[in-house]
């Protein structure tokens, strides 16, 4: 498991496009707190929470993680977000 965190005052925002961009791809979890988790068929996984500071990322491991990251970078252009992973 890595974990990581992205500076944006719009987390929720992001969790939900990147819920709806892989509705199709993976099973797609929806928590009362505002967390998006997903697994794909293969068995990888993630989880997007919103934080009063930002969006933290759990993923199963780096590789997918690395998806995640471009992903959401991807979406978030205009913003610069930015993934930073911890050690």
């Amino acid at each position: 498991m890595v974990t990581g965190s992205i500076e944006t005052p719009r987390g929720g925002r992001y969790a939900k496009q990147l819920a709806g961009h892989w509705r199709e791809k993976a099973s797609v979890t929806e928590g009362s707190d505002g967390s998006v988790a997903f697994e794909m068929e293969n068995g990888a996984r993630v989880r997007l929470t919103p934080t009063a500071a930002g969006l933290r990322v759990e993923a199963s491991s780096i590789e997918f993680g690395e998806v995640v990251r471009r992903h959401l970078e991807r979406f978030g252009t205009r913003e610069s977000l930015v993934l930073v992973w911890q050690q």
